[in-house]
């Protein structure tokens, strides 16, 4: 027979007893006093089942936040598959190994950075692997790979290629252009980032005569900080009849709050709980990113738009507009103000200001054109 040592039953709720002869709890960062014994776990509280439960309530939030279901770790998921290595928790040597193979595909440093940091913020707390190796191999193919530095940005979506672009979405009149065509008004106008309207509700929008007013709890650059934002409509955007159809056809759908874009079913009825229950993800009923992608690319290639090789993507809307106001000589100051970037940021006087005054500066045009008439001078 077994020997069994230190066993003990307790009441349902009893704290559980630690042993007495428990080893020190010690660390690299533990600080003692002169005449301070080793701490002990048996120096601790004495804890519960009821410490360690959280409500049903409480479990159902905390599943819906899961870190693990996103592309980069799905792809990691399943680079471990197939390299016989643990994804969950990962050792350093894994996650550093990962980060040699995204190197040895070329992806940009940028890209790289966020997948990994994506991976890391996954692992459950307290056994995240150690990223220093890892940044220092980013650091070695930074220094080496100026390629990988390189930013495509996305091609701005101006007026010109905006208002096309929203007349094919509603051509044959179904509701799933009406929605499109309304999310690309909104879009360009609200000019955030696509994710910020995405996630927009009905409840966030004010819609008046000539503007829609929006309600913003918080974006990547106020954290913590609410923002009312006044949208005044325009003659060639449309932007209030527009978004003022798809939220009718919603309402008569049945949909007065929510998301305000929405999954359609391909016979034009918005998609329920239910109906996506299949395919649903952690985004529920609201749109996720790549969905606007497509819809986007869908009317500008539908529209027989060419572009200049840069991406076509939702951030084009946003590209867009700021271009648009940059091109009409909107300071850099106000363009930031519109499009709520830190006021230190560079991003509207860098990518969006400067670009528009380059294309107009060419010192050439004071050249005389060979053969013509010298122009007098004075």
């Amino acid at each position: 027979m077994d020997e069994i040592v230190d066993a003990e039953l307790v009441d349902d709720g009893e704290a559980l007893a630690l042993v007495s002869d428990a080893p020190p709890l010690v660390d690299h960062n533990t600080v003692l006093y002169p005449g301070q014994d080793l701490p002990t776990a048996a120096d601790g509280p004495k804890y519960s089942e009821r410490d360690l439960y959280v409500s049903p309530e409480t479990a159902e939030v905390l599943k819906k936040k899961d870190k693990t279901d996103t592309g980069p770790m799905r792809a990691f998921k399943a680079w471990c598959a197939q390299e016989g290595r643990v994804a969950e928790p990962c050792t350093t040597a894994t996650y550093t190994e990962y980060g040699a193979h995204l190197m040895r595909r070329g992806l940009k440093v940028s890209t790289i950075r966020n997948y990994m940091s994506m991976i890391r913020t996954a692992m459950p707390p307290g056994k995240r692997p150690d990223n220093s190796e890892y940044l220092a191999a980013l650091a070695d193919y930074r220094a080496n790979n100026k390629k990988a530095l390189r930013v495509r940005r996305a091609f701005p979506i101006t007026l010109p290629y905006l208002v096309p672009m929203m007349e094919k979405a509603e051509a044959d009149g179904r509701p799933i252009g009406w929605r499109d065509a309304a999310m690309l008004a909104f879009g360009y106008r609200f000019l955030g980032r696509s994710i910020e309207g995405a996630n927009l509700d009905i409840e966030d929008l004010t819609i008046l005569d000539d503007r829609i007013v929006v309600w913003v709890p918080e974006d990547k650059s106020h954290k913590g900080e609410e923002q009312t934002i006044p949208l005044k409509d325009r003659p060639d955007l449309q932007l209030v009849p527009r978004m003022r159809r798809w939220l009718d056809y919603l309402a008569e759908q049945g949909h007065t709050t929510g998301p305000v874009f929405r999954h359609l079913l391909k016979d034009g009825t918005v998609a329920s709980a239910e109906t996506r229950a299949k395919t649903a993800t952690v985004r529920g009923e609201y749109l996720r990113g790549h969905v606007v992608n497509e819809r986007v690319k869908l009317w500008f290639n539908a529209a027989g738009l060419v572009g200049d090789g840069r991406p076509i993507t939702s951030h084009g809307l946003r590209a867009g507009g700021a271009t648009d106001l940059a091109g009409a000589k909107v300071s850099a100051r106000d363009l930031r103000k519109a499009g709520r970037w830190k006021e230190d940021s560079p991003i509207p006087e860098v990518v969006y200001v400067r670009p528009v005054e380059d294309a107009e500066f060419d010192p050439f045009a004071k050249v005389p054109l060979h053969g013509s008439e010298p122009q007098p001078s004075g």
